[in-house]
């Protein structure tokens, strides 16, 4: 009998060792690896296995349980500080500063229990560097993909990638060029979202198609093939991961621009720059052959210049759809001027939701 007895004492001694170590398991947070995460947008896989988050708005996804998660991010540079944005179960929270420095997590907290999704955004560009995203760690943390639709590629300058848009934290004429970023709200994330697409942005403030804001290059034509859009030839892209449905060029604000006024610059070329233009949409078509491509003007220029730069798209357009009779014939928006409200010159997020709202028609028939 006593034989009896001590099997069951053993037997239900484990039983509870079991259920109290199972419910402690399931309790723990777990850890989501970045190479499981599936990235929207510029990006690399470095050495330690960490996710560079590259280009404006390049986003990530993940599900989770409970009240709260912990994002583990970096930055390549210890003296450097970036910035990202967050949606909370499909809501807008807020810019998250990195600083360089950075060792204790980022917390993500929620006032409800249940599963909860989060998307991470890179609210910079390309040239302030890249965030390095190692782990998610929460309750049942999972990746997210994002579901079937349409994807839209938006090529541009500052404006394209809501550079200078954003002073609500920083005030203009302060802080440093990239305090001022805000990719989430740029037109074009604004765009893919009201019609339910996925988007990604190739964007570079001050560039231009033959020369830039205050140079003679590298143009967009020389980095557009880099995972940076640096002419460093070390790092090209992988055109392979995404299939845009429409590609999205909105160039030559800087090619108009008249520079700092200290530095020598002649004045525009119309000829030189409908020929790189040219060649730039026959270079994006030699990656993406089935898309749709869209030339866009620029809001930032008036006058006569406005007129021009609308001539040299025309042209552009006529050349590329002689050129490739059997494709989508090259479509056109042209801007009305905008006085813009943001930093330096360019469109804050108010402007960039009118910009977004007169693309919407224009975008919804292409697709």
């Amino acid at each position: 009998m006593k034989f009896k007895f001590d099997h069951l004492a053993i037997a239900l001694c484990i039983l509870c060792v079991s259920c109290a170590s199972s419910n402690r398991s399931s309790n723990e947070p777990a850890n989501l690896p970045a190479t499981q995460l599936k990235p929207y947008g510029r990006f690399i896989v470095d050495t330690q296995q960490s996710i560079e988050l590259i280009s404006s708005a390049a986003h990530v996804g993940f599900s989770f349980e409970g009240t709260e998660c912990q994002l583990f991010a970096s930055l390549p540079n210890a003296g450097s500080h970036n910035y990202l944005q967050y949606e909370l179960d499909g809501t807008y929270q807020k810019r998250i500063k990195i600083s360089g420095n950075t060792t204790q997590p980022i917390v993500l907290a929620t006032q409800t229990e249940g599963k909860h999704t989060i998307w991470i955004y890179k609210a910079t560009e390309a040239y302030t560097g890249a965030i390095l995203i190692q782990k998610i760690s929460g309750k049942n943390v999972k990746p997210l993909q994002r579901p079937a639709a349409p994807l839209i590629e938006f090529i541009g300058n500052s404006i394209t990638c809501g550079a200078a848009a954003d002073a609500s934290e920083v005030p203009c004429g302060t802080g440093e060029y990239h305090d001022h970023h805000n990719a989430y709200y740029a037109y074009g994330p604004r765009v893919a979202r009201a019609l339910g697409t996925n988007f990604i942005v190739s964007g570079v403030s001050g560039i231009g198609v033959y020369r830039n804001w205050n140079s003679d290059g590298p143009a967009m034509p020389a980095v557009y093939e880099e995972s940076d859009f640096q002419a460093n030839k070390t790092q090209p892209w992988n055109f392979n991961l995404f299939a845009p449905q429409i590609v999205s060029i909105a160039l030559g604000t800087n090619d108009f621009s008249n520079g700092d006024g200290k530095k020598k610059r002649l004045p525009f070329d119309s000829a030189t720059f409908v020929k790189q233009y040219i060649s730039f949409v026959n270079l994006v078509k030699s990656k993406y052959s089935n898309a749709q491509i869209a030339l866009l003007s620029s809001p930032m220029i008036g006058g006569n210049g406005r007129l021009i730069l609308q001539n040299c798209l025309s042209a552009v357009k006529q050349n590329i759809d002689a050129l490739h009779p059997s494709d989508k014939p090259v479509a056109l928006y042209f801007f009305e001027p905008m006085q813009p409200h943001g930093c330096s010159g360019h469109p804050n997020v108010e402007d960039h939701a009118i910009l977004a709202k007169q693309l919407i028609p224009f975008f919804k028939n292409l697709l």
